[in-house]
């Protein structure tokens, strides 16, 4: 250090003035925010096909994969399709509450693990789960501060037109998935938000906004 005379009043008074420097203020840029969004809508309304180019589009984004005590079908993969588990390890892990949803279709056991979905969103993944209204009501309860999106299709008849095109499903089978969708459209009231899906770049663009702020 050196010595610094300062004049004064009252004469000459000496301080100590340090030779130091401030160092420079760093800005650090905030951590990536995690969410978990919930996509859900009528059978044939083209949820999983809005799924599919997301996931194309932005990889970035982590779909969450189900658990079930069904069969792989070929070519499926367990970890990147589902979760294949005996049915007794399914039954111990809702015990334990290790599910955000989980429910029972045409005897096989499916749910969402919940370790799996709050990792990555620790990790500032924004994670897509697509799943049926059921599971979709379960999550407002079990996981509150998910984003949840009804897909709507444009009409009736359009929803129909979809079910008939896939080739997949006896005449019954259609007529049943069209009573059951006026169920489930009667509920998209309940959700953060209605997205149409009239063309799919038109219900795209409404998806990239509400999720990741791109217009």
């Amino acid at each position: 250090m050196r010595q610094n005379n300062t004049l004064t009043k009252e004469g000459v008074t000496s301080q100590l003035t340090p030779s130091f420097e401030h160092p420079a203020t760093l800005t650090l840029d905030p951590p990536p925010q995690g969410k978990l969004i919930v996509l859900t809508g009528p059978s044939g309304v083209g949820k999983g096909t809005l799924v599919k180019a997301l996931l194309e589009r932005h990889p970035d984004l982590h779909l969450s994969v189900s658990a079930t005590t069904r069969q792989p079908r070929p070519g499926e993969v367990d970890g990147k399709h589902y979760f294949f588990l005996e049915r007794h390890h399914f039954q111990q892990m809702v015990a334990a509450g290790e599910f955000l949803e989980w429910a029972e279709y045409a005897g096989n056991l499916y749910g969402t693990p919940r370790q799996n979905v709050e990792q990555q969103i620790a990790r500032g993944q924004i994670v897509l789960l697509e799943i049926e209204l059921v599971g979709a009501r379960l999550i407002q309860q079990t996981f509150p501060k998910a984003f949840r999106i009804f897909i709507l299709p444009p009409s009736s008849a359009e929803l129909e037109r979809r079910l008939r095109d896939r080739g997949q499903d006896s005449e019954e089978a259609i007529l049943k998935r069209l009573r059951h969708a006026e169920g489930e459209i009667a509920a998209s009231h309940e959700f953060d938000l209605q997205v149409v899906n009239d063309t799919l770049e038109s219900a795209l663009a409404k998806l990239e906004t509400a999720i990741l702020g791109q217009g």
